[in-house]
């Protein structure tokens, strides 16, 4: 208690004599005593607390009530509710930001759910959802246009700081002086927020995120490019999205071809823009034009004369559709649009604003889509097919340059290169002639080109016709069927398929002698790129068509990073190279011939319901396919995929410089670099050729031309099993033979009978011998008809390939009737080694 004792004394008015002590006096030094016993006091005194109680005692001891309780004064409660609200304030500012976009999103370019894919060269090939087709640059909108929704919109934008309260203001009161809605409170920022990042419905919550991200976008980025995006990305009604669709929509110009009425026509839009287009209402879209001259007028953006000259202009439109309807490469395009799962995940596809870049050449697809169109309207009219589909690829890196998926997008949006599944036919000989190089075979090689069964399988040469010994290289260059068969016997089957697959073939391959011939169904994708690793030395990329993909930010997500592998040793893709050149110089793909280095090779199926050409030139594989959709035969040859081959490539390579393909290697000392594995039949029957199986090359010309009228020669014929409608035929066929072997036919008759199938024959006196012309007539034009055999024919090396003498001291051929007649069984012979 005597720390505090000195603070409760009264101190005296006036000093008394009393006080006035001596200073030797005992009261004296009793004073000295209290003064130091004081002095100690202050010392221990937390003045600073202290004095703020002073303080807070003395403010409440003047403020109103003070006689009463804290919690019944006035004050209390306003003190109370500002702060309360300056919380609340402080915490609704933050909801609103937690809601709203990062900083790094405030750059957006693109709305929300669109899509915008894009060319090689950046043309814009197709857009979804509310997309612009033409980005501007600032620099590119012609000034006095910025001017006018400037003043239309946003009169003191350069001002603001993105929420104008003296604009708000303006329009309410304008508003209500005009009973209307002439004037709007949100700033071209606010505009832009709402456009990029807001959904359209009216609502106050809305409204306060709008106004904080407008202040957010306007810290973010400058005027200039708030108002390159606000005019790139505005709806200007009749489908237009910012100022140079407008420009086109109403008016087929550009945004520089634009006068000063037709700017303020556009830049009046954006508070009603169906309200106000000129194509529904020309009347207002008038009024509301001379209402944006006014507010220029009074901006200083323009003088009297110009607002007079331009109030005075009718409206004139010029309507066009919007050029984000117009879509190029429609089947490409499905195709990118089914391959961007795999590049982006499924939420931001459903939040969208990408921007995809692809690799289409725009003016190879023009070249594509020319060529397959003259196909279809020219041969595929009397050659019996419908539908043809056409791809590109660079095999370098594996871009798609061009890609044609069927005849009519709009009718149908099959695409035939990439989800129709058929049999390859010959052009599969490719890889197992490949496989055979590979595995150390010489291309000089010879196989015996004679009728073979084995394991109950029957391959059938297209001509029903054999050749006996040829070399590897001559066998693919007249697509010999049987050879093929020989030479898969003899590498195996899974070394065949898994260079198949390290190729580029991704479809099921099984293991089956009619494989040799495309028995196994691929599609025109795959098949095209497994040939471009031929172009490349034995290099594989795998076939893709975009190259990157940006975000709303124009960020890169994505960037095809592709690599090339090693599918096939350099030295085996040379010698197939420098056989597939011969295939297009000599063989079955002449067609296809440039006046440049070309390799390829051609494929039909079972009654020519595929028509295949895969040819490349060192810088571009290209893979062509005619048939119909319902498996329909046709009446066409591959000769007519080689010639819409070069329809196309005769333009595109026109564009591309020559280069030689790598010279063939040294055949003598090659190492394998795969092992074969040859197949162990359990069964394999030789039948013996006769003089009228032969047939030299010319007569096997000069049955093509006159069969189909080119000077082509037609490919093979695969497939495992025959069609009913034959097997019903030929025993049908076999029962008419029987009843007629009483009247047997000489050879020379039946010479005559082969030569008559290009002219027309003098009428005969014999109905059998007009039913026989007939029968023979379906059997050349069916690759697929073979004579019935009841029993097999024992086997004898001809002593010549060439074709019969018809000099009279040879003996007498036996007819083709008693060759059908039984004879003693063949010999058996175990597995080919």
């Amino acid at each position: 208690m005597v720390k505090f004792t000195s603070w409760f004394k009264e101190r005296p008015e006036k000093s008394s004599e009393a006080d006035k002590v001596q200073p030797n006096s005992p009261l004296s030094d009793q004073n000295e005593e209290n003064k130091g016993l004081t002095n100690e006091n202050d010392q221990t005194t937390p003045t600073k607390p202290a004095r703020q109680n002073k303080l807070l005692n003395q403010i409440l001891s003047k403020l109103p009530g003070s006689h009463k309780p804290l919690y019944r004064r006035y004050w209390f409660w306003a003190g109370l509710g500002i702060s309360s609200g300056i919380i609340a304030i402080a915490y609704g500012i933050r909801a609103i930001d937690q809601g709203l976009p990062d900083k790094a999103e405030l750059t957006a370019i693109v709305r929300e759910r669109t899509l915008t894919i894009k060319a090689a060269d950046g043309s814009i090939i197709q857009q979804q959802g509310e997309a612009t087709r033409e980005q501007l640059k600032i620099e590119e909108i012609p000034d006095k246009l910025k001017k006018a929704f400037i003043a239309s919109e946003d009169r003191r934008f350069k001002e603001h700081n993105g929420v104008d309260p003296q604009g708000i203001v303006r329009a309410v009161l304008n508003n209500l002086r005009s009973q209307n809605v002439v004037e709007g409170g949100s700033t071209i920022t606010q505009q832009l927020s709402r456009i990029l990042f807001l959904k359209q419905e009216k609502t106050f919550w809305r409204k306060l995120k709008e106004a904080r991200l407008s202040q957010k976008i306007e810290g973010q980025l400058s005027k200039d490019e708030i108002l390159e995006r606000y005019l790139n990305l505005v709806y200007l009604g009749s489908g237009a999205y910012g100022v140079a669709d407008a420009a086109w929509v109403y008016f087929s110009k550009s945004v520089d071809q634009l006068t000063l009425d037709e700017m303020a026509i556009i830049a009046a839009l954006p508070p009603a823009p169906n309200r106000f287009s000129p194509q529904v209402n020309k009347q207002e879209a008038k009024q509301r034009r001379d209402l944006v001259l006014q507010r220029m007028l009074e901006d200083g953006f323009i003088t009297a004369a110009e607002k007079q000259t331009a109030t005075a202009e009718p409206i004139h439109l010029k309507p066009s559709s919007p050029k984000r309807w117009q879509e190029e490469a429609p089947y490409f395009i499905s195709y990118v649009q089914k391959e961007l799962p795999k590049y982006v995940s499924p939420k931001a596809l459903q939040a969208g604003g990408f921007t995809v870049e692809t690799s289409l050449n725009l003016n190879w697809q023009k070249a594509a889509e020319a060529a397959v169109k003259k196909t279809l309207r020219n041969e595929g009219r009397w050659e019996n097919f419908k539908q043809a589909a056409l791809v590109a690829v660079d095999p370098r890196n594996g871009e798609i340059k061009a890609m044609v998926g069927g005849k009519d997008f709009g009718k149908n949006q099959f695409n035939r290169v990439t989800q129709a599944q058929r049999q390859p036919g010959s052009t599969f000989k490719g890889f197992v002639y490949a496989a055979a190089i590979a595995s150390g075979m010489d291309p000089y090689d010879t196989y015996l080109d004679a009728p073979l069964v084995v394991d109950g399988y029957e391959p059938k040469n297209f001509d029903e016709g054999y050749r006996g010994m040829l070399s590897m290289r001559d066998a693919i260059t007249k697509s010999i069927n049987i050879v093929a068969v020989r030479i898969l016997m003899k590498v195996g089957f899974q070394p065949t398929i898994q260079l198949a697959h390290r190729m580029g073939i991704q479809s099921e391959l099984k293991p089956m002698y009619s494989l040799a011939l495309g028995s196994s169904e691929v599609n025109l994708l795959e098949l095209t790129s497994a040939y471009g690793s031929f172009a490349t030395k034995g290099l594989h990329v795998a076939p893709h068509g975009i190259t990157r993909i940006l975000d709303r930010q124009g960020k890169v997500i994505w960037s095809a990073n592709f690599k090339q592998e090693r599918a096939i040793d350099a030295d085996s893709a040379a010698i197939m190279t420098w056989m597939l050149r011969n295939v297009v110089l000599n063989g079955t793909g002449r067609a296809a011939q440039l006046g440049r280095p070309v390799a390829g090779k051609t494929g039909t199926t079972d009654d020519a319901r595929d028509l295949w050409f895969i040819g490349y030139i060192p810088q571009m594989v290209t893979g062509v396919w005619l048939g119909n959709d319902n498996n329909k035969p046709t009446w066409g040859s591959s000769g007519s995929a080689a010639y819409t081959w070069h329809e196309f490539m005769e333009k595109a390579v026109k564009e591309i410089p020559v280069e030689k393909f790598p010279e063939r290697p040294k055949l003598e000392g090659r190492k394998a670099t795969i092992k074969a594995v040859p197949v162990k039949a359990r069964r394999i029957i030789n039948r013996a050729i006769t003089s009228d199986d032969q047939q030299s090359d010319e007569q096997y010309t000069r049955r093509s031309y006159r069969r189909r009228s080119q000077q082509v020669n037609s490919d093979d014929n695969s497939g495992e099993e025959r069609s009913s409608r034959r097997r019903r035929y030929r025993r049908r066929y076999y029962q008419e033979e029987q009843q007629q072997q009483q009247q047997e036919i000489s050879t020379p008759r039946r010479r005559y009978s082969r030569r008559s199938r290009s002219e027309e024959s003098s009428s005969s006196s014999e109905s059998s011998s007009q039913s026989y012309r007939s029968r023979r007539r379906y059997r050349t034009e069916n690759s697929d008809y073979s004579p019935p055999r009841r029993r097999r024919r024992q086997y004898t090396q001809p002593a010549n390939n060439s074709p019969p003498s018809n000099s009279t001291s040879s003996p007498p051929t036996r007819s083709w009737r008693e060759r059908l007649r039984p004879t003693t069984p063949s010999s058996e012979t175990g597995p080919e080694g």
